[in-house]
């Protein structure tokens, strides 16, 4: 009979489990129950343990606070539309940097994002995960109180036969939207 012997790694990464538990204990809940744990590889339930601590753990702030020195946007009044795209593309990059992806923006010209961005974003208060593959997807287009825009932009084929085949009016026609951009990505 042949003893087991476990490589390094496999060692670490249990002992990385245990600590994970451990940490996790004050903040365990039935929602962990709904996870089938043990059917993963150590280290892939590792990575899920570690992204629950870092949620349970990260503070909740105005996105604005998540910058140092926090992010102050010039009004969007005061600024003409030559400066502003600048601007514009300075805060996108900006946001990006600190891992928020803005989705569904081409429907918006660069002043109505811009002011989507000052009035309700960066005001907003967001968990500030601190983990790199952790992203914050925002959606700058309500589909739910804005069908029609979505409708019209967005929805595949089969969404819109979907709720064509739900709804109680006419679908909008599906059209390119008018301000394509080429947004930084990161998959959801």
């Amino acid at each position: 009979m042949k003893a087991f012997h476990p490589e390094s790694d496999e060692v670490d990464q249990l002992l990385l489990n245990a600590q994970l538990r451990n940490d996790l204990e004050p903040f365990v809940d039935e929602s962990l129950d709904l996870v089938r744990l043990r059917h993963m590889p150590t280290a892939a339930e590792n990575d899920f343990l570690a992204s629950m601590l870092a949620w349970e753990r990260a503070p909740v702030l105005p996105i604005a606070q998540w910058f140092d020195p926090e992010l102050c946007l010039a009004a969007p009044d005061g600024l003409q539309d030559s400066e502003l795209h600048k601007v514009l593309w300075d805060t996108i990059n900006q946001l990006y940097g600190q891992h928020i992806v803005l989705d569904f923006t081409d429907h918006l010209s660069d002043r109505a994002l811009y002011c989507l961005i000052y009035r309700d974003i960066l005001p907003s208060s967001e968990k500030k995960i601190d983990q790199p593959k952790h992203y914050l997807h925002w959606d700058c287009l309500d589909a739910v109180h804005n069908p029609e825009d979505w409708l019209r932009y967005y929805a595949s084929e089969q969404e819109r036969s979907q709720w064509a085949s739900e709804a109680d009016w006419p679908l909008p026609p599906s059209e390119p939207a008018p301000f394509l951009r080429k947004m930084p990505r990161r998959a959801l």
